[in-house]
Order: structure tokens, then C-alpha cells, then sequence
């Protein structure tokens, strides 16, 4: 039997979030229709509204598509207000009939909000391989954009591939756990909003992979899922650099990381596009001398990157437990989600009563450099005090012309302030790093207004 009434062709699908455009939103329709058989009329009008799922309010009201050639329609319902979760309806107008309520029947579309979509971009902990029991819990109005091209109700895991059809992005195996969910559930706690997800991570992908410039396999395939979802996004959360640390692409990264955003700008028409990135965590896998630095130089380029490139912010990681050697376990998930969802609040949405930003490396400088050769470390972004938590630990190295100075001790001398004790004095050009090797101290100096450690360094030079 043929269907009757309205067909919706062309729209969104069910549980998809629209990325509202200074608190609105719109939602493009078309399809044909069919009047029921046996029923004489003179005319014909497809109507579309929007109503509330909560309550079934109208929140917009009856509007007459484009009637088209060979029984087709077309409508653009305009200033949706954002929030949800909201059904479109649809209905077959016979004669300009003012029963509407009795007009023939018409397609639906349920579980659709008008929010903010965020991309989730990079390498396996940012496809969420957490492992073991968690309460992480799906949430109405926390949505996810699936590798089968569908939305649906947001749950782990995010990167599954079940009826993919982004083979660019299929994992090997089945992920777990991922930071995100969280973070949409802090922001659609403080903003009122529903809040949309767009999985395009790869476990293992290297910075090439979303570079143009190199192979861009991945960029190509984010764009085109991005295009999919209406091709405007709020931002991208990005955890990626564990395959870029060997010692030629370490060194590249950062001017690398920079050129990348900027294709992935100028091609969604943003220059200002937040990207909120995660400064590695640790691995726990056999360390060389040189394995330590590359990954001391990806940690570095991504502090670097939240220095000095716009809109580029970035959380530590180095505190949040794993459940294996290198990903992140359900519980650092949790912790990293609910770090990035408190700045993109802060960064992003401005606001003021956050402080999201971790303690950073702004000076070291030689004090006493004769007689009680020391380094003191001055911070940014300090809420409340360095505190320590492990003040014998191995958290800090020195390197001289001369090369490795070993630190006796070192104290907190302010709130802002860290003091190295050196055991010797500096020769010529010298530089201190701080958790910078694979698998660092677990016990960083941390800030007592967000618990928040120290962003790691790497080669920061020491002025006399």
C-alpha cells in the first residue's frame, strides 16, 4: 500500500543536534506527497512545524513549503530557538481546510535539538579506549553523530563501528570508554543546550593524517562528516601526538599542529574555530633517552600551541590514571572530559566565574648563580598556590653546556614559584624541562584552586 499524506525526503535524521547561528537555528525539508486516494480536492498545501518533545508546545508554527513540480515540496523552517529536544511535524492541507489538526497525515522527525556541535579529532584516547566498570550514563539531549552516518542517543562507545561507512576511521578493535560524554554533559548542565557530538578520531593516526599538506586521509573524511552535519561546528576537541613522538616528527610538530588548524579554519570558513587539545599523558612502555625527548617535544609543542596560536587551549593530562600502558582508564577519562568541558566554558562561552586554565611555565631565571646556584620558576595561571604533593620527586632536569646539572631538592617559594636547588653552578646556555619523559612523576606540583598539575615543559631557557 502507498504511502498517503507528506514525505520528508531530504532533512535531518532522528536525534540530530543543528549548530544554532546566534541562538537559532534552521532545518531544511523536502519530499513529495501523495493525496489519499478516493478523496476529491481542488488543492493541495504541505505545512511543517516545529513543537517541543517536553510538552508538545508550539515553538514554530504552521508554515506552507514550496509546492513544487510532479507532487514535490520544499521548506527551510527558519528561527528555531535553540534548545529542545524538539519533533518536527509535517501535514497534507486539502482545499485550505483550517482543521489542522485533521489535515492528512505527514512524516515526523523526533529527538531534535538546535545546540552547539563539537568534533572530536585525533588518535585513540581520543576514541575512548577506557577499560572497566564505569558510570558514565547516555543523557537526552548529549547526541552523537555514529561511523554509520546516523545520530543517536550519545553512548560508549563513541568510536564503534558497526555498519560503518567511514572505513577511513574503522578501528581495529572495539574501543571503550571516552572523555566526551562528560564533557557534553557539563555543558549542557551550564549552557541549557543540547549539545552534539561528531566521533572522527582514529586510534593510532599521526598528525599527517589530518594535515592536508601530507596525507590528509583523516582531515578529508572529517570535513566530509562535518559537510554531512550541516558543515558549521562550534569547535574541535582534540587528543593526539602519541605517533608523533620519534625524533623527526617531535621536532616538526608544532609548525606542523599550526598549519593544520589553519586548513581545517580556512576550509569551515572560522578563523576563529576553538580547539581545545590535551597535553599527553604518560607511557608506561620501555623509555630510551631519546624516546624521553620526543615525547618531551611533543608536550612542549602542545604547551606552545596554546600560547601562541588564537583560540588554541589546552588541559594536562599527566595526573589521570590509565587501564593500560598508554589510554587513558574510565576514570582519567572522566577527569579529562570535565577538565575540557570547564574551558571550553571559560574560553569559549566566557564564563568568568571558571578558572580552567593549568599552571604554565612563564620565566626561569639563575639566582645565586655563584655561591647557591638555583633556578626559580615563575607561573601563569596559578587559581590558588603550588602545592606538592611530591616534593621528593624527580619532577624537574637542568642541562647546561656541560650537560646534565642534577637537582639536590626542590620548594615551592611562592605561590607562583617553584625554586630548583642546582649542584652545581650553570655553564653557558641552560635549560630546565619538567615532566617531560614518557612515563614522567605521578606526583606534579599542582594548583590548590583547580588541582589542576603543572603543564609540562621541555627545554625552556634559563636567563641569568
Amino acid at each position: 500500500m502507498q504511502q498517503v499524506g507528506t514525505i520528508i525526503q531530504q532533512g535531518p535524521r532522528p536525534w540530530a543536534i543543528i549548530q544554532q547561528e546566534n541562538g537559532v537555528g534552521s532545518i531544511a525539508l523536502s519530499g513529495v506527497w501523495v493525496a489519499p486516494e478516493g478523496v476529491p480536492y481542488k488543492t493541495a498545501q504541505v505545512l511543517a512545524r516545529v513543537v517541543s518533545e517536553e510538552d508538545a508546545r508550539e515553538v514554530v508554527a504552521w508554515q506552507p513549503a514550496v509546492m513544487l513540480a510532479e507532487h514535490t515540496w520544499e521548506i527551510t523552517l527558519d528561527s528555531i530557538p535553540k534548545g529542545g529536544l524538539y519533533r518536527v511535524e509535517t501535514s497534507l492541507q486539502l482545499d485550505d481546510n483550517p482543521a489542522l489538526e485533521w489535515a492528512t497525515r505527514g512524516d515526523m522527525i523526533h529527538h531534535v535539538g538546535v545546540g552547539d556541535l563539537w568534533v572530536i579529532a585525533g588518535q585513540s584516547n581520543a576514541a575512548g579506549y577506557g577499560k572497566g566498570p564505569f558510570r558514565d550514563a547516555p543523557q537526552l539531549g548529549i547526541h552523537l553523530l555514529r561511523n554509520n552516518g546516523q545520530w543517536d542517543l550519545a553512548s560508549h562507545p563513541f568510536n564503534e563501528s558497526t555498519s560503518s561507512i567511514h572505513f577511513e576511521n574503522r578501528e581495529g578493535a572495539n574501543p571503550g570508554h571516552s572523555p566526551f560524554l562528560a564533557f557534553g554533559k557539563l555543558l549542557q548542565k551550564e549552557l541549557r543546550i543540547p549539545i552534539g557530538l561528531i566521533q572522527t578520531a582514529l586510534g593510532g593516526s599521526p598528525l599527517k593524517a589530518w594535515n592536508p599538506e601530507e596525507d590528509g586521509v583523516l582531515y578529508r573524511n572529517m570535513m566530509n562528516i562535518i559537510q554531512s552535519a550541516g558543515g558549521k561546528v562550534r569547535g574541535i576537541l582534540w587528543y593526539q601526538g602519541c605517533s608523533d613522538c620519534s625524533p623527526a616528527d617531535s621536532v616538526t610538530y608544532l609548525e606542523r599542529f599550526e598549519r593544520t588548524v589553519q586548513h581545517w579554519r580556512r576550509e569551515l570558513n572560522d578563523a576563529g574555530l576553538p580547539v581545545l587539545t590535551v597535553q599527553l599523558n604518560r607511557c608506561t612502555d620501555a623509555a630510551t633517552e631519546e624516546g624521553n625527548r620526543s615525547w618531551g617535544r611533543v608536550r612542549e609543542a602542545q604547551r606552545q600551541a596554546a600560547l601562541n596560536i588564537p583560540h588554541v587551549h589546552v588541559i594536562p593530562a599527566l595526573d589521570c590514571p590509565l587501564s593500560d600502558g598508554i589510554h587513558n582508564s574510565p576514570a582519567g577519562n572522566m577527569i579529562i572530559g570535565e577538565r575540557m568541558g570547564k574551558q571550553a566554558l571559560a574560553e569559549v562561552y566566557k564564563s568568568a566565574a571558571l578558572h580552567a586554565k593549568a599552571p604554565c611555565l612563564v620565566t626561569a631565571a639563575l639566582i645565586d648563580k655563584h655561591d647557591k646556584p638555583r633556578i626559580r620558576l615563575q607561573f601563569a595561571n596559578v587559581a590558588g598556590y603550588l602545592h606538592a604533593i611530591g616534593p621528593v620527586s624527580n619532577v624537574f632536569a637542568a642541562e647546561d653546556e656541560s650537560g646534565e646539572i642534577n637537582i639536590n631538592s626542590w620548594q615551592i617559594t611562592a605561590r607562583d614559584e617553584i625554586t630548583l636547588h642546582l649542584d652545581r653552578r650553570a655553564e653557558g646556555e641552560t635549560v630546565v624541562h619538567a615532566a617531560y619523559e614518557m612515563n614522567p612523576s605521578s606526583f606534579l606540583p599542582l594548583d590548590s584552586g583547580t588541582y589542576m598539575p603543572i603543564l609540562a615543559f621541555y627545554r625552556q631557557k634559563v636567563s641569568e
